[in-house]
């Protein structure tokens, strides 16, 4: 019997290990009854590299055609916190937790034109929908909320994003959403710390925060220490026990940096309560929320965190 050459051997495991793989890929694409257009929309913006590190540009072809790669490395100025199904849009930048179905984390770039009134941005015209680039079988949708007892509280907030509509519509996308008790936390306390991060750019050049829920241990009457946390709707939306917000001041004349970090539990907090009360270390959100926030960032830079110098 003839041997068969090397080469033809590897020519012909090539060609078939291609055909299974153009095959499979075109199964996929007919079993979900995606176009091409649909595929050029939705692809995100993710970052070019395998460990958490600065932002680097994005080649145009890898990029959500709603955010420019210049965009991105701004908002990502200093360090992606993980790199888990990111999703670039035109003002902001998000990994989504396809468990949870809500973010992991979710980055902006503010300064004090992004947040300034614009009579050309109307919030009220603005939808909560569906994220359509995440897997329908990760998606949350708005039945999921309903009469759930719960808000669906924007982690990149609307009021963040006032230089564009659809900077703003944007942030009604549900996978920018995360399950908040409403009267006394989303429509107050929170609301509350998210005003006080777009005051910042009245002190600071620029403002970067990075927020997103934490799901922290309790102990109970066994003694024992527990996660537990409710979920809502047909697609078991996740309500987390907390939230956080990690915040980088930029200031423009020596380029000083300052920090502070906030962690709220998601339930009624009285309107009198201070928001020094939640200041915690910057490393307690790290260890709660496995994830590494302005890891870039030259500590030389840092002037403070929480208001105390460093």
């Amino acid at each position: 019997m003839n041997k068969i050459p090397a080469r033809h051997i590897l020519a012909i495991c090539g060609t078939a290990l291609g055909a299974f793989y153009l095959g499979s890929y075109a199964e996929r694409r007919q079993g979900n009854n995606v176009n091409e257009n649909t595929l050029k929309l939705h692809l995100p913006g993710l970052p070019t590299f395998s460990t958490v590190s600065a932002a680097t540009l994005i080649p145009a072809n890898e990029a959500n055609v709603s955010a420019t790669p210049s965009r991105i490395s701004q908002i990502m100025k200093y360090g992606f916190p993980g790199l888990d199904h990111v999703r670039s849009h035109a003002d902001y930048v998000l990994s989504y937790d396809r468990r949870n179905r809500v973010p992991h984390w979710v980055f902006e770039h503010l300064t004090a034109q992004t947040v300034a009134k614009n009579d050309a941005v109307d919030r009220a015209k603005s939808e909560f929908r569906q994220d359509e680039s995440i897997h329908p079988f990760f998606r949350a949708q708005n039945t999921d909320y309903r009469r759930s007892g719960y808000d669906r509280g924007h982690m990149a907030a609307a009021g963040n994003h006032r230089l564009h509509q659809k900077h703003c519509d944007e942030t009604f996308l549900l996978s920018n959403m995360a399950p908040q008790v409403g009267q006394g936390f989303n429509r107050d306390a929170w609301n509350t710390l998210e005003t006080h991060v777009r005051k910042l750019t009245n002190v600071y050049a620029n403002v970067y925060v990075c927020t997103g829920p934490l799901y922290l241990p309790h102990k109970e009457d066994d003694g024992k220490m527990y996660v537990k946390y409710e979920v809502i709707g047909a697609n078991t939306v996740a309500v987390p026990t907390h939230f956080y917000k990690v915040i980088v001041g930029e200031s423009a004349p020596d380029q000083k940096l300052h920090m502070e970090a906030y962690v709220m539990p998601n339930k009624v907090i009285s309107n009198d309560t201070p928001l020094s009360v939640f200041q915690v270390p910057p490393e307690t959100v790290e260890r709660a929320a496995g994830l590494l926030f302005f890891d870039q960032l030259n500590k030389k830079q840092l002037a403070s965190i929480n208001g105390r110098k460093v």
